[in-house]
């Protein structure tokens, strides 16, 4: 693709996600998230291979039947209310539409399905920016007409905890891995959204970092199977031991970085008298952890390494600028020790 219109692309993906932030007229806002999804479909069908062409294809129809229902329901709000301002969904039936289209938007289950599938046919960095640029403009909408009723995100946070654990079991495809890892990431922010909004902004910020982290350390290498991450030590050994941490912070065990916002969010359901909630939401985490421990065992201890002929890919310099993933890989690892200055912040 040639470079100026790929950064017109580019461009044209951050005007779209910043009209949905600077609107509260329902139209502007349709028309921020269709700008960012047109901007999208090239840079996923580059490649011109048919496995790219198929998940652009998917991609196309899941999104047009999400817009179509958004902007279906947002006439009927204007309709019912006589106004289209964003913040004013008083009927439970279309705030129930749009949430139901900003989640398909997303990927939360149970509209799910074209996730997975689609990351499948991309190449990595269009699938970091899919996980996490693309999801910013619904979940600001999101947040913008939560409901009275906070019932429709606590079930569809925590399907998208268990779908998300669960269906990423017997996965191979790390880019399938990653789907699943981003809807179960989504179901945590979607399940304490109603309750404490701040707390759901510092876990999307806390899973881009890390989810920014674990995609360049795949790209640096080239790594799309579980199997190939057994030869990441003869490209650059260093990620042998940073990988599997960034893989253990997406887990959320501590002391890494990605146990602070579960930590956090458990806590919240607690004092909202939540207790089974967040137990059945801490267990639900444990199947993500399970392919998490398994991605770090396969990259560590199971495969032997294996010579590679020639000169050792280490000893060659990089083609890539690797000082963002070394800032995000630290902030990945090592920001749990701020958590009480966090807390503090924090208007509970």
């Amino acid at each position: 693709m040639a470079p100026l219109i790929y950064s017109a692309l580019i461009i044209s993906l951050g005007l779209g996600t910043t009209m949905t932030f600077a609107s509260t007229h329902w139209y502007l806002a349709w028309m921020g998230i269709e700008i960012n999804t047109l901007a999208i479909i090239p840079l996923m069908a580059q490649n011109y291979i048919p496995r790219a062409i198929e998940a652009t294809t998917k991609y196309f129809f899941v999104q047009a039947t999400a817009s179509a229902t958004l902007l279906f329901a947002g006439i009927s709000n204007a309709f019912l209310t006589g106004q289209w301002d964003i913040t004013y969904t008083p009927y439970t039936l279309t705030s129930t539409l749009i949430t139901l289209a900003l989640a398909m938007k997303i990927g939360l289950a149970p509209l799910h399905s074209w996730m997975p599938e689609v990351m499948q046919g991309l190449n990595l960095l269009t699938g970091l920016i899919l996980s996490t640029w693309q999801k910013l403009a619904p979940l600001y909408l999101i947040y913008q007409i939560q409901p009275n009723n906070p019932n429709i995100f606590i079930a569809l946070g925590l399907m998208s905890i268990i779908v998300g654990g669960w269906g990423g079991f017997n996965q191979v495809q790390l880019r399938k891995i990653l789907a699943y890892s981003s809807i179960a990431h989504l179901g945590w922010m979607i399940l304490i959204l109603s309750f404490s909004p701040p707390l759901a902004l510092l876990t999307i910020i806390i899973y881009i970092l890390m989810t920014f982290s674990l995609f360049s350390s795949f790209m640096l290498t080239r790594t799309t199977h579980i199997n190939s991450l057994s030869t990441t030590w003869a490209k650059i050994p260093i990620l042998t031991i940073s990988t599997p941490l960034i893989l253990l912070s997406l887990g959320g065990l501590p002391p890494l970085t990605g146990f602070m916002p579960k930590w956090m969010i458990l806590q919240e359901l607690t004092k909202q008298s939540l207790c089974p909630l967040a137990t059945m939401a801490a267990l639900s985490s444990l199947f993500s952890l399970y392919f998490y421990l398994r991605l770090s065992y396969a990259m560590t201890l199971t495969m032997p390494p294996n010579n590679p002929a020639g000169t050792l890919p280490w000893r060659l310099n990089p083609r890539h600028n690797t000082l963002p993933l070394a800032l995000t890989t630290t902030s990945t690892i090592c920001l749990l020790r701020i958590t009480p200055a966090v807390m503090s912040l924090m208007p509970f």
